[in-house]
């Protein structure tokens, strides 16, 4: 699968390099998050890297919910277990667990439909913000703190009505979000697709720290400065490929 070059394994554990991980984020999933930058204080794994990971191990099941429970760091072992329970934890040598699991219904091991699936998933994940994020924080008259944004991938549920296919891409539904004090949840809902024919659904959902009421132009000069890292990432990522 296309994930070989985004970890290793050692004595038997995953292990994800703050540079694969942010090599991932940037490339793949086109998420410049600074916390998924390779010298952030506060670096963590990208959860989509985790997501694709499991469906790289476990295979596509009909109904499968997951919830991202610790921020992994650079270098960090992890354990998929083998099995074929309906409920399962990704854990660290001392026990400690990152990714919880849920699934049940058929399964696909299609590796084709399991690639196009997470990559899809993985690239509407990634942008998020601030296309998403932002009108549903000017909606709700909300702000995060531009400083120290903490924005945090608290879980993914999908379901499919069938797995007989062999192509899934992911299309944009209407988001919502729910404010509660100083925190807000987002939900970011997605149709799953094959051609034309809508086969199941999902949504991701993001705990918000909050600071105050939304301000446009210092939210506007935040996202500025992230599109021309982005950009400017890509471009000359663009360049090194000719």
């Amino acid at each position: 699968m296309f994930l070989k070059e985004f970890y290793g394994i050692q004595d038997g554990f995953v292990s994800i390099s703050a540079e694969q991980a942010s090599m991932f984020a940037k490339e793949v999933a086109h998420d410049f998050n600074p916390l998924h930058d390779v010298d952030a204080k506060r670096f963590c794994v990208p959860g989509d890297l985790l997501f694709s990971l499991a469906l790289e191990k476990y295979g596509l099941s009909q109904n499968m919910h997951f919830i991202f429970s610790g921020m992994v760091g650079h270098g960090v072992l992890l354990d998929f277990p083998a099995t074929d329970a309906g409920r399962l934890d990704v854990n660290d040598q001392q026990g400690k667990t990152y990714l919880q699991i849920e699934r049940s219904g058929d399964v696909s091991r299609d590796s084709a439909l399991i690639e196009s699936f997470a990559r899809d998933y993985v690239a509407f994940s990634g942008q998020n913000f601030p296309h998403v994020l932002v009108p549903l924080l000017a909606r709700e008259n909300v702000m995060f703190n531009l400083n120290r944004p903490l924005v945090i991938y608290e879980s993914m549920t999908l379901s499919f009505d069938r797995l007989d296919f062999r192509q899934a891409s992911v299309e944009m539904a209407a988001p919502t979000m729910e404010v509660n004090g100083k925190r807000a949840s987002a939900l970011l809902h997605f149709l799953i697709k094959t051609g034309e024919t809508t086969v199941g659904a999902g949504f991701k959902k993001l705990a918000i720290s909050l600071t105050g009421s939304y301000e446009s132009q210092p939210m506007q000069a935040f996202v500025d400065d992230y599109l021309a890292r982005k950009n400017g990432y890509l471009s000359n990522l663009g360049r090194l490929s000719h």
